[in-house]
């Protein structure tokens, strides 16, 4: 029996039962390979890079001390409360494109296309921002010429050429993808480890007291570059409580890719069961991980002299034991590798399933028979992050890759109600706990973090906004597969 888009005009809905259709694999061309260790290690993969080697100093220092423990626990709180919603909703609707396809089975088009657009602009700008740390870490650790490596060079070229090999990997197979992200994410959870142990023995409880410094006036920033709540209702401070939540808005940027695991659902060969442990056990990794490590980092250097570039290479330094930074170079070195790989992955998806449902041209949606994989996609997003990351210094664009994801993890928040309320007959193996309260927090929580980050970062996520309003209405719109069915 054919079912029929819900709605009209812009908030047309996709048909549950065609998304899952879709899910089932049916002539899509994405194939089930994957278990819930490969999507653990994708998760972890992602979630553990540039967070734990630098925003860890840069927060302790500027706005938290040796609270930053707790702003990594409070964003790994809002982050779990997301990733509980993408559970619910990637085991009752396994397919490819995430948030993206649940707003377009609950919401509508026009939030499915916004929240697509906004997926693009996360990882296209993340990756970028990724590779050009990774050409610095790989510059310092073998003492490489800056002329083409890191932040000094004209061309950098150490980011054009991980990306280019990381999406020769990305489009071999989902398989294989798997097997790299797995290795490299042992190697970096295990030297993360070390670190916290070997960090423990140099711990000095002066270096921890006090525990939350006493607030006192921030460094004065206005105009469009102070938060948007600091801009609302004024009073900024560093430290104390504001300070620790100011910086938990900030670190948020360490756990943003989670959601790249729930792009895998239709390449998943269990989803209902496999994909909430994944996304939960990606977040309990990396919360662990991030608690120890800032907590170590802390206790051994008095966060007023963190060095905010390379603060666990400095604090190793400040104690003798300089040997240590060379493992954190190799691990951030194997860090950044997988997190660029994973979003090459989640980029594929994210296109393939626009392509699939024709608001981006369906030729994107062409899945390579032999591979498995949206190759064409792949290339094109692979060659826009070597131009962007091989030519522009993107520290400033930073926040944008927040503001995406949690633009896509509140949009994800409200389709749980949503589609409880529309198919409540939907089987449901994982269901969030006390719905609609906790995905309505956490939609809330999501909202309140976006809007710590500064009035420039919402006036250049307008401007991508504004671009991609003329990409639906001038394409997208009167090309899309569910106006084609509802005219026929």
């Amino acid at each position: 029996m054919t079912t029929h888009a819900g709605g009209t005009g812009l908030l047309r809905t996709k048909p549950v039962d065609d998304v899952l259709e879709q899910g089932e694999g049916k002539g899509s061309g994405l194939r089930k390979r994957l278990g819930v260790l490969d999507l653990t290690g994708f998760g972890v993969g992602i979630v553990i890079g540039t967070g734990i080697f630098t925003l860890t100093g840069v927060e302790a220092k500027d706005s938290a001390g040796p609270a930053v423990v707790v702003s990594f626990v409070i964003a790994g709180i809002v982050a779990l409360l997301a990733a509980l919603c993408y559970a619910e909703l990637a085991s009752a609707v396994p397919t490819a494109g995430s948030a993206y396809s649940y707003a377009y089975a609950t919401i509508g088009e026009i939030v499915a296309w916004i929240i697509g657009w906004d997926l693009l602009l996360e990882f296209v700008l993340g990756s970028s921002v990724v590779a050009r740390g990774w050409s610095g870490y790989l510059q310092n650790l073998f003492d490489l010429p800056t002329a083409v490596f890191g932040e000094d060079s004209t061309v950098n070229l150490g980011a054009v050429a991980i990306v280019a090999v990381l999406a020769v990997v990305a489009i071999t197979g989902i398989k294989q993808s798997a097997w790299l992200t797995n290795v490299l994410v042992v190697v970096k959870v295990a030297i993360c480890l070390f670190v916290i142990v070997a960090g423990a023995f140099f711990l000095r409880s002066d270096n921890l007291r006090p525990f939350v410094p006493p607030a006192g006036p921030a460094d004065s920033e206005s105009g469009l570059a102070q938060p948007v709540v600091q801009a609302l209702f004024g009073a900024p401070s560093s430290f104390g409580v504001a300070g620790v939540v100011s910086a938990a808005a900030v670190v948020f940027f360490a756990y943003t890719g989670f959601e790249a695991v729930a792009n895998l659902s239709e390449e998943t060969e269990r989803p209902a069961r496999d994909m909430p442990r994944g996304l939960i056990a990606t977040l309990v990794v990396a919360t662990v991980l991030y608690v120890g490590v800032s907590f170590v980092l802390t206790g051994m250097q008095r966060y007023t002299r963190l060095n905010a570039g390379s603060p666990l290479a400095s604090a190793f330094d400040s104690v003798g034991a300089s040997w240590a930074g060379t493992l954190v170079s190799i691990a951030a070195v194997c860090g950044l590798t997988s997190v660029i790989l994973v979003e090459l992955v989640g980029l594929g998806r994210i296109g393939f399933a626009m392509g699939r449902d024709r608001l981006l041209p369906e030729a994107v949606a062409k899945v390579e028979p032999r591979t498995g994989t949206p190759v064409r996609f792949t290339v094109l997003v692979a060659a826009m992050i070597m131009i962007i990351g091989g030519l522009v210094p993107l520290a400033d664009l930073a926040d944008l890759v927040s503001i995406g994801a949690l633009s896509a993890f509140t949009i994800v928040s409200v389709a749980v109600p949503l589609l409880r309320h529309t198919r409540p007959e939907l089987e449901r193996p994982f269901r969030v706990p006390f719905s609609p309260v906790l995905p309505v927090v956490s939609a809330l929580a999501c909202l309140y973090l976006s809007l710590n980050l500064s009035v420039e970062t919402w006036l250049r996520f307008a401007v991508w906004l504004a671009i991609g309003m003329v990409v639906y209405f001038g394409y997208g719109r009167r090309h899309a597969r569910l106006r084609t069915r509802t005219r026929t």
